[in-house]
């Protein structure tokens, strides 16, 4: 060796090449390039998975936060009292004094009621079949249930204590629409018990008092006069101070009914709707489950399109190995291209699945919300899903050596 030269060195010590993460990226996705059919097919399969799952979660959670909206706005302080059974099975009654005796309770803010005149039938004109009734019902209400129960008027006015007295009815969002009703007015008349009333409003749907929906409803002096309603509410609704909620539905069946509490039913509106949301969840569930087989399927789909990928690259296989790619080297080429594919289906699956639940939720008027865990979570699932998928087929590309590759040609 010349004096002052570097020292070769020998045969034996040379070291293949690194790949850095970024060489690793580019090499994983010649896959991909070079078959950008097979590809997007394969990264739809977990695109439909992920997106269901993350529409479902998002629908799920958009729905709760409308529901939440709307006892805020309606309030989750309303309590309903209504008869129950007697001991002998036969419907029982309220007395006279329920209204009177419920609002003495202290902290009651309002009390209003309705009363079902049980004969009295309901018809749009007076050729109509009796046995259509469409049914309707027909109650005597105060002038303050509109206040208390927190229901909203679509068209027209309600009653007050001059139209109460009269023949004038109000008509719950249900009732208009089978009646053919579309606006209170003048020339909107109803036959309700064999009387002709003139409607004067139509409530929007209600939340918490949906019976309302399918209702006639008339002035408590009105129905005593021209349809004999014997003055017994059916239906008592109270709003209590948020904090006395529990105290009042607590006493309303032994102050509605002193001497038989027990036939008193006492509901909470706001309950029911929870447990129609909580319905809802576990149906949320089942479709979780129906996403996750979704996102099975496609990860069978990407180690089904990565073994089929070494079969047909054994020639690139052999050749790179025959260049001094380390099995190393080759596992990492073809987990990197499971892993690009899993990636690309589970952005584009959060994608479909953000869109979907932004739309649906729109048209439902509810907020638009989409966990972020639901995103990630279904992103990182995708990768999870990718790299068993492509752990096999990488390590029987790696296994294969460069005589039996190219040979295989």
């Amino acid at each position: 060796m010349a004096a002052g030269s570097a020292p070769t060195p020998a045969a034996g010590t040379l070291r293949p090449a690194r790949l850095g993460p970024g060489d690793v990226v580019k090499v994983g996705a010649v896959g991909l390039r070079t078959r950008p059919m097979r590809a997007f097919l394969s990264a739809l399969g977990i695109a439909i998975g992920i997106a269901a799952m993350v529409a479902v979660v998002g629908i799920s959670s958009s729905s709760r936060a409308g529901l939440d909206r709307t006892l805020s706005a309606l309030g989750t302080n309303l309590l309903t009292v209504a008869p129950g059974t007697t001991l002998t099975g036969e419907q029982a009654r309220l007395p006279l004094e329920a209204e009177a005796m419920v609002e003495r309770i202290g902290s009651v803010r309002s009390v209003s009621a309705v009363g079902r005149i049980a004969d009295a039938k309901v018809y749009r004109t007076g050729r109509i079949p009796k046995s259509e009734t469409n049914g309707i019902g027909v109650y005597a209400a105060r002038t303050d249930l509109t206040a208390t129960v927190g229901v909203r008027l679509r068209s027209g006015t309600w009653l007050n204590g001059a139209s109460g007295r009269y023949p004038a009815a109000v008509l719950g969002a249900t009732a208009a629409e089978r009646l053919g009703i579309g606006h209170a007015g003048p020339g909107a008349r109803i036959l309700a018990g064999g009387r002709w009333f003139t409607v004067v409003g139509i409530l929007a749907p209600s939340e918490l008092a949906p019976d309302l929906d399918a209702a006639v409803l008339i002035g408590w002096p009105a129905a005593q006069s021209a349809l004999a309603f014997d003055g017994r509410p059916t239906t008592v609704y109270t709003r209590s101070a948020e904090d006395g909620v529990e105290r009042v539905r607590d006493l309303l069946g032994a102050t509605a009914n002193p001497e038989a509490p027990n036939e008193v039913q006492v509901s909470r509106p706001s309950d029911a709707l929870a447990a129609q949301q909580a319905a809802g969840e576990a149906f949320t569930g089942l479709l979780l489950g129906l996403g996750a087989v979704a996102l099975l399927v496609g990860g069978v789909g990407v180690a089904n399109t990565m073994v089929i990928s070494v079969l047909e690259r054994r020639a690139e296989i052999g050749l790179r190995r025959s260049l001094g790619a380390t099995r190393g080297q080759i596992r990492g080429q073809f987990l990197a291209e499971s892993l690009l594919l899993s990636a690309l289906g589970g952005a584009g699956g959060a994608l479909i699945g953000t869109a979907v639940t932004s739309g649906y939720a729109l048209v439902q008027g509810w907020p638009v919300v989409v966990p972020a865990w639901a995103v990630l979570g279904g992103i990182a699932a995708t990768l999870a899903i990718g790299a068993l998928a492509g752990l096999y087929p990488a390590i029987r590309a790696s296994r294969l050596s460069p005589t039996e590759a190219l040979a295989a040609t």
